[in-house]
């Protein structure tokens, strides 16, 4: 993975010392904290209901070993004992105390971390598939990219101070595990006829209370001219995005309203003219830190594994892990394995200091110390042999981290809500706690299959609900807290979004009518091969809607 270089220690050191001062001024009463609010911002520190919330970047979703247990460290020392993993591969600590908030950035810079554009209307932490570099579908690790895009994008003077935030996503396979659509700009790594590779480009996606699915704009841009066109879409967008709504203030907004054909040509003539600039990447600093991205020493390892086959066959436990929670990998003799954070009555996306530590202890053993942060609020671990297999799964267990339901219905999304966001209209985490308990049978979310369901705690949407399978939105009404129900969205390739099939249900409701969207489908499908997405395109939402409200 990618190291800091003298430039970035310096860089950081000098952020982190920036911000002991002006947290300095602002306990001293010699700065308010509408002076100090775009300060903070900058650094990635929020104020929420309760407490600060301080957001650390995970570019790409990549952890070393080291890092996981810095984190863990952090959140012992100067948290209640746990961090909370996001939708878009950071971690966020939801009670740290301001004054302690510079040793926290000095503590992350010592293992070359830090919060700088995790917040404010700047390019944000650019994430990737968390399967980058090993997935069996793979074309091109699209990490390097990620990393290119996020050296040229910290404090790029001009981007700043966007109309809005911006959210650049990077994938190097066919099969979207990171949202591509859904980002203000997708790239999707691809080879051209002559084997030569570059990046199919989609421009203006988003969710929030608008949500919307990128346009693609090329279907392939030589990999040379990656910051030249990332740079004409933002200076385009920064020069025509609106400044006076916060609500149209998205890239997203502007492709609809202008047009993506419009849109398109600007960006095309701006990029005509800076293409052969400074931008232009060449092929040996593409190489140098693809580099730093070189798969680790595998050991040859036949494609099967007596010991994985033997404990399929001895232990159900392992049999139902194995079968959801490992995905195939690029190399023979081994896995990707998922590491749920999704317990039955867990919250989503929680993981305790211990159990950080021991996610870096398995990372070293198993994975050549290397961890993922997913788009799902789950941990993979990227390098396992097959003959590790068994073991890895009963270490998770004594560790309570073996919950065998990935991708499954209990695989729950859902936002910090109403019980830590000042924004937040609604609570996230007890719903998701309750659906998982109802839906929680091993055999039951076995026979449904692969299900996603996501929950947002307001119209902002950080639990993806737009992209749900069933997609829950909390809403207020007079007081209390109601949930919006939308069908059929999906963040993947198929990309869509979630369609609202009626009126909301209280807190008291909703579970129920979850569980009656799950027995429908089960009910209606062709079969037990037909998923969620396809049942539904298939049948429409009328015997949803019948079975949540009755007969028309």
């Amino acid at each position: 993975m990618y190291r800091y270089d003298e430039f970035d220690r310096a860089f950081v050191a000098e952020r982190v010392a920036q911000f002991r001062d002006q947290v300095a001024r602002r306990l001293a009463g010699e700065i308010s904290e509408e002076q100090f609010k775009p300060l903070r911002l900058q650094n990635g520190v929020y104020l929420q209901l309760h407490s600060y919330m301080l957001r650390i970047a995970i570019p790409y979703g990549t952890l070393s070993s080291r890092q996981m247990r810095a984190l863990a460290g952090i959140g012992r020392r100067f948290d209640k004992g746990y961090g909370h993993f996001t939708t878009r591969q950071n971690l966020q600590y939801h009670w740290p105390a301001l004054v302690d908030v510079p040793d926290i950035l000095a503590a992350l810079a010592e293992v070359e971390m830090h919060c700088i554009q995790t917040s404010g209307n700047c390019i944000r932490n650019v994430t990737a598939d968390h399967f980058a570099g090993v997935a069996a579908d793979e074309i091109c690790d699209p990490r390097p990219y990620a990393e290119i895009l996020r050296q040229w994008s910290s404090l790029h003077p001009e981007f700043l101070f966007l109309p809005r935030k911006f959210k650049v996503a990077v994938t190097g396979a066919p099969s979207d595990r990171a949202a591509l659509r859904f980002h203000d700009i997708g790239y999707e790594v691809k080879r051209d006829a002559s084997g030569a590779l570059g990046f199919a480009v989609f421009v203006g996606g988003g969710m929030g209370r608008t949500p919307m699915i990128a346009r693609k704009l090329r279907d392939f841009l030589p990999e040379a001219d990656l910051l030249a066109y990332t740079e004409a879409i933002l200076r385009v967008y920064n020069l025509h995005g609106r400044r006076d709504n916060k609500y149209k203030a998205r890239l997203k907004i502007l492709v609809h309203e202008a047009g993506p054909e419009a849109i398109r040509e600007e960006i095309e003539a701006e990029f005509a003219a800076i293409r052969e600039g400074v931008l232009r990447l060449p092929d040996e600093e593409v190489r140098r830190i693809a580099a730093y991205f070189a798969p680790p020493a595998y050991a040859r390892r036949p494609a099967r594994s007596a010991a994985f086959e033997a404990a399929l066959a001895a232990d159900p436990a392992f049999a139902r892990w194995a079968k959801n929670n490992v995905a195939p990998h690029k190399v023979a003799g081994h896995a990707i394995a998922t590491i749920s954070l999704k317990p039955v009555g867990g919250v989503p996306g929680d993981a305790t200091a211990d159990q950080m530590e021991t996610v870096a202890d398995l990372a070293e053993r198993y994975s050549f110390g290397e961890i993922r942060v997913s788009h799902e609020q789950n941990l993979v671990l990227p390098h396992v042999a097959r003959d590790d297999l068994p073991a890895l799964h009963r270490a998770l267990a004594d560790a309570g981290l073996a919950t065998a339901n990935a991708g499954l219905a209990t695989d729950i999304v859902a936002c910090p809500g109403l019980d830590y966001c000042t924004l937040a209209n609604a609570r996230s985490i007890p719903i998701a706690q309750r659906i998982a308990g109802r839906l929680a049978d091993a055999a039951r979310q076995q026979a449904v299959g692969p299900l996603k369901i996501r929950i947002s705690g307001c119209i902002n949407a950080c639990g993806h609900h737009h992209a749900g399978h069933i997609g829950i939105l909390g809403v207020d009404r007079k007081g209390e807290e109601f949930y919006q129900i939308t069908l059929g969205g999906s963040g993947a390739e198929d990309a869509a979004i979630g369609e609202i099939v009626g009126r909301g249900f209280s807190g008291e409701e909703v579970v129920g009518a979850v569980e009656a969207i799950v027995d429908t489908y089960v009910a209606k499908r062709a079969g037990p091969s037909e998923s969620f997405l396809a049942a539904y395109r298939r049948l429409g939402p009328a015997p949803f809607k019948e079975a949540l409200y009755g007969a028309a």
